[in-house]
């Protein structure tokens, strides 16, 4: 369901509270959009499906953050009430503690209502690619405890293929004998032709630790991995690997906004 701006309500109404449009005029002037302003669009659009007495995950990412915001403004506001947010990573608990959103765990209510999160890849069945902004673990445990999962992206995160991007596919794994780990990892995915690296950081090059203390390995494939299914199964089957980047068959929801406007898309 394509919704184009800003002719068509929804579409209109997330992009004036997200401050970017005034209302429609026949004299109003066409609108360039960043891709910042794209993914603003889309969270505020992603919480729109967001009730009083709802228990949240809270995702994490450049996209999420927004939506975070805008459930504390709503908040503020009096239009939500009774929230609990569950966050997906030490960044994310920080912001929503920042505006006001109170915050629980998986212990006290391992059933989630809702959650909202971004993504780096989304492929036409939408099966997801996230991670890269080393949250992964988190994500996959709050989002695959949730009851609807709502993605939202900007159109440049669409792909043919899970990894089409040419990006990576991160793999958290323990520290220890990480290269033996990724050595397996590439040998794994050798006909797609993986490379694999450890992430680093900083001009030291140190590697990045997530918040679980873990280090991420980043897959990256000139060719699809065929079968998601098979391919998760057999990274997970490795000794050393936490998790993997590939949310399959979880999001209920992808909300993709574009320069023609949003499209949704339902499970």
């Amino acid at each position: 369901m394509a919704i184009p701006y800003p002719h068509f309500i929804a579409s209109e109404k997330a992009a004036m509270e997200a401050g970017l449009i005034l209302p429609s005029s026949p004299s109003q002037p066409s609108i360039v959009l960043t891709q910042d302003d794209l993914k603003k669009i889309a969270a505020y659009k992603a919480v729109e499906y967001v009730e009083s007495g709802m228990v949240l995950g809270l995702g994490t990412g450049s996209t999420a953050k927004h939506a975070v915001a805008r459930i504390g403004e709503l908040l503020q506001q009096g239009k939500l009430k009774d929230i609990i947010g569950i966050p997906t990573s030490k960044m994310t608990h920080e912001q929503a503690l920042s505006v006001g959103i109170p915050l629980s765990d998986l212990d006290s209510h391992p059933v989630v209502d809702l959650a909202i999160d971004g993504a780096d890849e989304v492929d036409p069945y939408l099966n997801l690619v996230k991670g890269r902004g080393g949250s992964l673990l988190r994500e996959k445990m709050v989002e695959g405890a949730c009851k609807k999962f709502v993605v939202i992206v900007d159109e440049s995160k669409l792909v043919n293929y899970v990894g089409g991007s040419g990006l990576a596919m991160p793999v958290e794994v323990i520290q220890f004998c990480w290269k033996f780990t990724a050595s397996k990892l590439q040998k794994l995915f050798e006909d797609s032709g993986c490379e694999a690296k450890l992430r680093t950081f900083g001009e030291k090059k140190e590697p990045f630790v997530t918040d679980n203390g873990n280090y991420i390995i980043d897959l990256y494939f000139k060719e699809s991995i065929g079968d998601l299914k098979v391919a998760s199964d057999a990274i997970l089957n490795l000794a050393g690997v936490v998790e993997h980047g590939m949310f399959l068959d979880m999001a209920t929801t992808v909300i993709i906004a574009g320069e023609l406007g949003l499209t949704v898309k339902n499970k």
